[in-house]
Protein backbone atom coordinates (compact mmCIF):
# COMPACT_ATOMS: atom_id res chain seq x y z
CA UNK A 1 0.00 0.00 0.00
CA UNK A 2 2.80 2.51 0.79
CA UNK A 3 4.42 1.82 -2.47
CA UNK A 4 1.08 3.20 -4.28
CA UNK A 5 1.10 5.96 -1.92
CA UNK A 6 4.42 7.24 -2.79
CA UNK A 7 3.90 6.52 -6.66
CA UNK A 8 1.12 8.17 -6.32
CA UNK A 9 2.29 11.12 -4.64
CA UNK A 10 5.47 11.24 -6.79
CA UNK A 11 3.26 11.99 -9.86
CA UNK A 12 3.10 8.12 -11.84
CA UNK A 13 -0.25 9.03 -14.10
CA UNK A 14 -0.57 5.15 -14.51
CA UNK A 15 -0.71 4.72 -10.66
CA UNK A 16 -2.93 7.79 -10.00
CA UNK A 17 -5.82 5.93 -13.00
CA UNK A 18 -5.29 2.72 -11.17
CA UNK A 19 -5.99 4.07 -7.58
CA UNK A 20 -9.31 6.33 -9.29
CA UNK A 21 -10.21 2.50 -10.66
CA UNK A 22 -10.44 1.43 -7.65
CA UNK A 23 -11.83 3.54 -5.94
CA UNK A 24 -14.68 4.39 -8.23
CA UNK A 25 -15.53 0.66 -8.79
CA UNK A 26 -14.74 -0.16 -5.06
CA UNK A 27 -12.68 -2.74 -5.73
CA UNK A 28 -11.21 -4.96 -3.12
CA UNK A 29 -8.58 -2.47 -1.15
CA UNK A 30 -10.90 0.91 -1.88
CA UNK A 31 -11.46 1.86 1.21
CA UNK A 32 -7.35 0.90 2.78
CA UNK A 33 -6.33 2.83 -0.01
CA UNK A 34 -8.68 6.10 0.36
CA UNK A 35 -7.39 5.67 4.63
CA UNK A 36 -3.69 5.58 3.79
CA UNK A 37 -4.32 8.32 0.54
CA UNK A 38 -6.68 10.71 3.80
CA UNK A 39 -3.73 12.22 5.49
CA UNK A 40 -2.00 13.83 2.16
CA UNK A 41 -5.64 15.48 1.07
CA UNK A 42 -7.16 18.81 1.78
CA UNK A 43 -4.56 20.88 -0.06
CA UNK A 44 -6.24 21.12 -3.08
CA UNK A 45 -8.26 23.91 -4.38
CA UNK A 46 -12.18 21.95 -5.28
CA UNK A 47 -13.98 23.89 -7.96
CA UNK A 48 -17.26 22.76 -8.41
CA UNK A 49 -19.15 24.09 -11.84
CA UNK A 50 -22.66 23.21 -12.32
CA UNK A 51 -25.44 24.04 -14.15
CA UNK A 52 -28.52 23.35 -16.87
CA UNK A 53 -27.36 20.78 -20.08
CA UNK A 54 -25.93 22.98 -22.79
CA UNK A 55 -24.62 25.76 -20.35
CA UNK A 56 -21.31 25.90 -21.25
CA UNK A 57 -19.62 23.97 -18.54
CA UNK A 58 -17.38 21.77 -20.39
CA UNK A 59 -15.87 24.67 -22.23
CA UNK A 60 -15.58 26.73 -19.52
CA UNK A 61 -13.72 24.21 -17.60
CA UNK A 62 -11.59 23.76 -20.53
CA UNK A 63 -10.55 27.55 -20.57
CA UNK A 64 -10.47 27.61 -16.63
CA UNK A 65 -7.52 24.74 -16.76
CA UNK A 66 -5.69 26.14 -19.65
CA UNK A 67 -5.60 29.61 -17.08
CA UNK A 68 -4.34 27.70 -14.15
CA UNK A 69 -1.88 26.05 -16.23
CA UNK A 70 -0.49 29.41 -17.59
CA UNK A 71 0.08 29.64 -13.53
CA UNK A 72 2.06 26.49 -13.33
CA UNK A 73 -0.45 25.06 -11.54
CA UNK A 74 -1.20 21.22 -11.99
CA UNK A 75 -4.99 20.45 -12.52
CA UNK A 76 -7.20 17.62 -12.03
CA UNK A 77 -10.82 17.43 -13.94
CA UNK A 78 -13.69 15.23 -12.93
CA UNK A 79 -16.58 15.32 -15.08
CA UNK A 80 -19.66 13.15 -14.40
CA UNK A 81 -21.26 12.03 -17.90
CA UNK A 82 -24.10 10.58 -18.02
CA UNK A 83 -24.70 7.10 -18.23
CA UNK A 84 -25.28 4.93 -21.41
CA UNK A 85 -28.56 3.05 -20.85
CA UNK A 86 -26.91 -0.03 -22.62
CA UNK A 87 -23.63 -0.22 -21.30
CA UNK A 88 -23.62 1.39 -17.95
CA UNK A 89 -20.67 3.48 -18.59
CA UNK A 90 -19.93 7.42 -19.09
CA UNK A 91 -20.38 8.76 -22.42
CA UNK A 92 -17.40 10.08 -22.21
CA UNK A 93 -18.28 13.64 -24.20
CA UNK A 94 -15.99 15.74 -21.75
CA UNK A 95 -12.55 13.95 -22.38
CA UNK A 96 -13.68 14.42 -26.53
CA UNK A 97 -14.10 18.22 -25.98
CA UNK A 98 -11.22 18.48 -23.23
CA UNK A 99 -8.72 16.22 -25.71
CA UNK A 100 -6.11 18.86 -26.44
CA UNK A 101 -4.85 18.49 -23.13
CA UNK A 102 -4.13 15.01 -23.17
CA UNK A 103 -0.11 15.93 -23.62
CA UNK A 104 -0.05 18.05 -20.85
CA UNK A 105 0.72 15.77 -17.71
CA UNK A 106 0.23 18.95 -15.80
CA UNK A 107 -3.67 18.07 -16.16
CA UNK A 108 -5.29 15.21 -15.29
CA UNK A 109 -8.62 14.29 -16.99
CA UNK A 110 -11.53 11.58 -15.68
CA UNK A 111 -14.73 10.91 -17.00
CA UNK A 112 -16.76 9.36 -14.01
CA UNK A 113 -20.36 7.91 -15.00
CA UNK A 114 -23.64 8.91 -12.82
CA UNK A 115 -24.41 5.07 -12.81
CA UNK A 116 -28.04 6.14 -11.51
CA UNK A 117 -26.97 8.34 -8.64
CA UNK A 118 -28.87 11.96 -8.07
CA UNK A 119 -28.03 14.94 -7.49
CA UNK A 120 -25.60 15.32 -10.22
CA UNK A 121 -22.85 13.74 -8.91
CA UNK A 122 -21.40 10.37 -9.29
CA UNK A 123 -21.66 8.22 -5.62
CA UNK A 124 -17.55 8.16 -6.29
CA UNK A 125 -16.80 11.62 -7.28
CA UNK A 126 -15.80 12.40 -3.44
CA UNK A 127 -13.79 9.89 -3.00
CA UNK A 128 -12.07 10.40 -6.71
CA UNK A 129 -11.15 13.91 -5.88
CA UNK A 130 -9.56 12.50 -2.28
CA UNK A 131 -7.12 10.83 -4.99
CA UNK A 132 -6.73 13.73 -7.08
CA UNK A 133 -6.13 16.22 -4.48
CA UNK A 134 -3.20 13.53 -2.34
CA UNK A 135 -1.85 13.06 -5.91
CA UNK A 136 -0.57 16.81 -5.30
CA UNK A 137 -3.11 18.53 -7.76
CA UNK A 138 -3.04 22.24 -7.19
CA UNK A 139 -6.75 22.87 -8.71
CA UNK A 140 -9.69 20.14 -9.16
CA UNK A 141 -12.60 21.08 -11.52
CA UNK A 142 -15.63 18.94 -10.78
CA UNK A 143 -18.38 19.03 -14.05
CA UNK A 144 -21.35 18.04 -12.99
CA UNK A 145 -23.58 15.74 -15.14
CA UNK A 146 -26.00 19.02 -16.16
CA UNK A 147 -29.81 18.19 -14.36
CA UNK A 148 -30.46 21.48 -13.61
CA UNK A 149 -31.63 22.37 -10.11
CA UNK A 150 -31.47 18.90 -8.65
CA UNK A 151 -27.58 19.17 -8.57
CA UNK A 152 -27.18 20.60 -5.06
CA UNK A 153 -24.70 17.41 -4.18
CA UNK A 154 -21.60 19.70 -5.57
CA UNK A 155 -22.03 21.88 -2.33
CA UNK A 156 -20.88 19.21 -0.27
CA UNK A 157 -17.49 18.45 -2.04
CA UNK A 158 -16.36 22.05 -3.57
CA UNK A 159 -14.76 24.95 -1.64
CA UNK A 160 -16.13 27.07 -4.25
CA UNK A 161 -19.05 26.32 -6.41
CA UNK A 162 -19.90 28.38 -9.58
CA UNK A 163 -23.27 28.08 -11.00
CA UNK A 164 -23.23 28.50 -15.43
CA UNK A 165 -26.73 30.08 -16.58
CA UNK A 166 -27.62 31.16 -20.31
CA UNK A 167 -30.22 33.11 -22.16
CA UNK A 168 -32.61 32.24 -23.75
CA UNK A 169 -33.27 28.78 -22.15
CA UNK A 170 -36.80 29.04 -21.28
CA UNK A 171 -37.72 30.67 -17.68
CA UNK A 172 -34.80 31.89 -16.33
CA UNK A 173 -36.15 32.84 -12.86
CA UNK A 174 -37.18 28.91 -12.35
CA UNK A 175 -34.20 27.46 -13.54
CA UNK A 176 -32.44 29.65 -10.60
CA UNK A 177 -34.46 30.81 -7.38
CA UNK A 178 -34.83 26.69 -5.84
CA UNK A 179 -31.79 25.25 -4.43
CA UNK A 180 -29.60 26.19 -7.49
CA UNK A 181 -29.89 29.33 -6.20
CA UNK A 182 -28.77 29.24 -2.57
CA UNK A 183 -25.47 26.62 -3.57
CA UNK A 184 -23.61 29.36 -6.06
CA UNK A 185 -20.69 30.96 -4.88
CA UNK A 186 -20.39 32.72 -8.29
CA UNK A 187 -22.89 33.00 -10.87
CA UNK A 188 -21.61 33.12 -14.63
CA UNK A 189 -23.88 33.78 -17.42
CA UNK A 190 -22.28 32.20 -20.50
CA UNK A 191 -23.23 33.12 -24.04
CA UNK A 192 -23.85 36.38 -22.98
CA UNK A 193 -23.32 37.79 -26.09
CA UNK A 194 -26.88 36.38 -26.87
CA UNK A 195 -30.12 38.55 -26.22
CA UNK A 196 -31.39 38.03 -22.96
CA UNK A 197 -27.86 38.33 -21.18
CA UNK A 198 -29.35 41.46 -19.04
CA UNK A 199 -32.33 40.08 -18.56
CA UNK A 200 -30.43 36.91 -16.30
CA UNK A 201 -28.55 39.38 -14.54
CA UNK A 202 -31.22 41.28 -13.65
CA UNK A 203 -32.73 38.34 -12.78
CA UNK A 204 -30.11 37.26 -10.08
CA UNK A 205 -29.60 40.50 -8.97
CA UNK A 206 -33.31 40.58 -8.10
CA UNK A 207 -33.36 37.66 -6.06
CA UNK A 208 -30.48 38.58 -4.27
CA UNK A 209 -31.80 41.82 -3.04
CA UNK A 210 -35.45 39.52 -2.30
CA UNK A 211 -33.25 37.46 -0.37
CA UNK A 212 -31.67 40.13 1.70
CA UNK A 213 -34.80 41.85 2.49
CA UNK A 214 -36.38 38.99 3.62
CA UNK A 215 -33.80 37.68 5.57
CA UNK A 216 -32.62 35.01 3.74
CA UNK A 217 -28.82 35.94 3.20
CA UNK A 218 -26.34 33.44 3.18
CA UNK A 219 -24.75 32.66 6.38
CA UNK A 220 -21.42 33.99 5.75
CA UNK A 221 -22.07 37.38 4.35
CA UNK A 222 -21.40 37.04 0.93
CA UNK A 223 -22.94 37.97 -2.18
CA UNK A 224 -22.22 36.02 -5.28
CA UNK A 225 -20.56 38.07 -7.97
CA UNK A 226 -21.95 37.70 -11.30
CA UNK A 227 -19.61 37.12 -13.98
CA UNK A 228 -20.51 37.46 -18.06
CA UNK A 229 -18.29 34.92 -20.50
CA UNK A 230 -18.32 33.69 -23.57
CA UNK A 231 -16.63 30.57 -23.13
CA UNK A 232 -16.31 29.32 -27.04
CA UNK A 233 -13.30 32.06 -26.97
CA UNK A 234 -12.46 32.32 -23.78
CA UNK A 235 -14.15 35.87 -22.87
CA UNK A 236 -14.63 36.49 -19.33
CA UNK A 237 -12.34 33.48 -17.92
CA UNK A 238 -9.42 35.84 -16.41
CA UNK A 239 -12.46 37.80 -14.57
CA UNK A 240 -13.86 33.95 -13.71
CA UNK A 241 -10.65 33.40 -11.94
CA UNK A 242 -10.47 36.57 -10.19
CA UNK A 243 -14.19 36.35 -8.77
CA UNK A 244 -12.88 32.60 -7.46
CA UNK A 245 -9.81 34.09 -5.97
CA UNK A 246 -11.77 36.83 -4.53
CA UNK A 247 -14.32 34.64 -2.75
CA UNK A 248 -11.21 32.25 -1.69
CA UNK A 249 -9.65 35.52 -0.56
CA UNK A 250 -13.00 36.60 1.61
CA UNK A 251 -13.19 33.33 3.48
CA UNK A 252 -9.66 33.51 4.27
CA UNK A 253 -10.19 36.95 5.23
CA UNK A 254 -13.11 36.09 7.62
CA UNK A 255 -12.20 33.20 9.41
CA UNK A 256 -14.70 30.78 7.03
CA UNK A 257 -12.65 28.24 5.29
CA UNK A 258 -12.66 25.85 8.23
CA UNK A 259 -15.98 26.50 9.05
CA UNK A 260 -17.01 26.12 5.70
CA UNK A 261 -14.90 22.52 5.47
CA UNK A 262 -16.59 21.73 8.82
CA UNK A 263 -20.40 22.20 7.20
CA UNK A 264 -19.50 20.40 3.98
CA UNK A 265 -17.69 17.36 6.00
CA UNK A 266 -20.85 17.48 8.52
CA UNK A 267 -22.95 16.74 4.79
CA UNK A 268 -20.53 14.01 3.89
CA UNK A 269 -20.44 12.22 6.87
CA UNK A 270 -24.00 11.36 7.06
CA UNK A 271 -24.16 10.84 3.16
CA UNK A 272 -21.24 8.19 3.75
CA UNK A 273 -23.18 6.57 6.92
CA UNK A 274 -26.39 6.45 5.12
CA UNK A 275 -24.23 4.62 2.31
CA UNK A 276 -22.52 2.01 4.47
CA UNK A 277 -25.70 1.20 6.48
CA UNK A 278 -27.56 1.19 3.24
CA UNK A 279 -25.37 -1.50 2.06
CA UNK A 280 -25.63 -3.09 5.06
CA UNK A 281 -28.72 -3.48 5.44
CA UNK A 282 -28.88 -5.03 2.03
CA UNK A 283 -26.07 -7.69 2.15
CA UNK A 284 -28.42 -8.88 5.24
CA UNK A 285 -31.49 -8.98 3.34
CA UNK A 286 -30.12 -10.40 0.41
CA UNK A 287 -32.45 -9.79 -3.35
CA UNK A 288 -34.43 -13.54 -2.63
CA UNK A 289 -35.55 -12.10 1.17
CA UNK A 290 -35.93 -8.13 -0.40
CA UNK A 291 -38.26 -9.49 -2.73
CA UNK A 292 -40.10 -11.64 -0.72
CA UNK A 293 -40.43 -8.42 1.92
CA UNK A 294 -41.55 -6.14 -0.74
CA UNK A 295 -44.13 -8.64 -2.11
CA UNK A 296 -45.25 -8.59 1.44
CA UNK A 297 -46.11 -5.06 2.07
CA UNK A 298 -47.32 -4.90 -1.42
CA UNK A 299 -50.24 -7.28 -0.93
CA UNK A 300 -50.91 -5.23 2.56
CA UNK A 301 -49.90 -8.46 4.25
CA UNK A 302 -47.19 -6.22 6.34
CA UNK A 303 -46.75 -2.65 7.07
CA UNK A 304 -43.66 -1.24 6.01
CA UNK A 305 -42.78 0.94 8.75
CA UNK A 306 -42.94 -2.25 11.70
CA UNK A 307 -40.46 -3.87 9.03
CA UNK A 308 -38.11 -1.59 8.40
CA UNK A 309 -37.89 -1.19 12.47
CA UNK A 310 -37.18 -4.93 12.56
CA UNK A 311 -34.39 -4.51 10.25
CA UNK A 312 -32.76 -1.92 11.73
CA UNK A 313 -33.08 -3.69 15.10
CA UNK A 314 -31.47 -6.37 13.96
CA UNK A 315 -28.82 -4.97 12.18
CA UNK A 316 -27.54 -3.14 15.64
CA UNK A 317 -27.77 -6.83 17.47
Amino acid sequence: MQSTVDALRSGDVRTLARAISTVENRTPGWSSLLKALFPHSGRARVIGMTGAPGAGKSTLVDHLARFYRKQNRTVGIVAVDPTSPYTGGAILGDRIRMQDHFADPGIYIRSMATRGSLGGLARATADVTTVLDASGRDVILVETVGVGQDEVDIVRLADITVVILVPGMGDDVQTIKAGIMEIADIFVINKSDREGAERVEREIRGLQSLGSRQDKARHDGWTPPIVKTVASDGTGVDELAAAIEGYVAYLQKEDLALKKRVQNWQERLVEMLRDVMLEKARAQLGDGNLTRLAVEVAEHKRDPYTLVEEIVTKGNT
